[in-house]
């Protein structure tokens, strides 16, 4: 038991300076960086604070491969850590960051429904676990795929037909 609580200790310790480093250093907003840009280009000030929809670089941006006047991107608040466990122990955390694509005007109803995203992408990034999802290569496409899936599929149980896909930000497994 002595083995386990010291590299346990110091996993939990690592995830929480990563994710003090990640709030630290969150990029600003994309409106600020469409300001910036347009300034330092020499634009002027009236032209930095239109939308960003309506900016000769964020048309330029956009490439046509998203509408940006349709979707919405909400990040969930928190990080998942989900348990891999092998032989009745655990052998290593998975910690993930999600974020949602839903229709336009959805981002406060996805943010009051949190709770209840959460509980379903727990559930199934559990299930992932359990099938062996995140052994060996766990970011193969064919995982990746298969887990975007489920997790779309239980975003859209939860909050309807407005969530169009879910967004893994980031994944890291931590063997103990």
């Amino acid at each position: 038991m002595k083995k386990l609580l010291l590299p346990l200790v110091m996993a939990l310790i690592g995830i929480g300076g990563g994710v003090g480093a990640g709030l630290f250093l969150v990029p600003p907003p994309a409106e600020d960086l469409v300001a910036a840009t347009c300034a330092t280009e020499g634009g002027d000030a009236d032209h930095a604070a239109d939308p960003p929809g309506e900016t000769d670089h964020a048309a330029r941006a956009d490439d046509g491969a998203h509408d940006a006047a349709t979707k919405e991107y909400v990040r969930m608040s928190n990080q998942f850590v989900v348990p891999v466990v092998e032989g009745g122990k655990v052998a290593a955390l998975v910690v993930l960051s999600l974020s949602i694509e839903v229709t336009a005007g959805m981002q406060e109803a996805a943010f009051s429904a949190e709770p209840k995203l959460r509980d379903a992408f727990l559930q199934v990034l559990f299930d992932h676990a359990n099938i062996g999802g995140f052994d060996g290569a766990f970011t193969s496409s064919t995982n990746m795929r298969a887990l975007r899936q489920a997790l779309r599929a239980a975003g859209q149980k939860a909050l309807g037909p407005q969530v169009s896909d879910v967004l893994i930000v980031d994944i890291v497994r931590q063997d103990i």
